[in-house]
């Protein structure tokens, strides 16, 4: 039992095993957008994945404006959205590269603006560690955002604390609408 325990978090940690038949697990994902009409964009995209095969929204934090972090463009749109599904790490990034794509989304350079980002931020729980070519989890810069950070705190208070979130609130982040803002 404790080597089939084993040999399943080796295989998550690699991040293109999909939970056993049956089974799904929590995922976390951040979605944000500085382009067009970025509050339409994250709700669509939310809708999108809660119509995907695999895939159930569980929860969606507020929204959140924010400045730039290291890049530049108008403000940003930032969500947390805690789902639950029976794809791989791999199979969820696929998707949310595939809806950012019809979206507009285009990559010109490295923190570019942009029409949709979706990114996994957490797979399976906070322990979770995957390390891919085009995947990491967790997130490699999720605890230096507080776009991130603070809307996770509103969905999994006991993983991020306000010593974490206090020293980041210069960046500029502030809630600005409840979590009901994608339906």
């Amino acid at each position: 039992m404790a080597t089939e325990a084993l040999g399943q978090a080796q295989r998550l940690a690699n991040g293109d095993a999909a939970p056993p038949a049956g089974q799904s697990l929590r995922a976390w994902i951040g979605l944000g957008a500085n382009l067009g009409d970025r509050g339409a964009a994250m709700a669509q995209a939310l809708q999108q994945l809660a119509g995907s095969a695999g895939v159930a929204v569980q929860a969606v934090s507020s929204l959140y404006s924010s400045r730039p972090v290291d890049s530049s463009g108008p403000d940003y749109l930032n969500a947390v959205a805690e789902l639950r599904t029976s794809l791989s790490a791999q199979q969820l990034l696929h998707l949310l590269q595939q809806l950012e794509l019809a979206a507009g989304r285009e990559r010109p350079y490295r923190n570019a603006p942009r029409t949709l980002d979706l990114d996994v931020l957490l797979y399976a729980d906070i322990d979770t560690s995957i390390a891919m070519p085009d995947l990491q989890v967790p997130h490699p810069r999720m605890w230096q955002r507080a776009f991130v950070l603070a809307p996770l705190q509103e969905l999994a208070p006991a993983w991020v604390s306000e010593a974490q979130l206090q020293p980041l609130l210069p960046q500029g982040v502030q809630r600005s609408q409840g979590p009901d803002w994608w339906r």
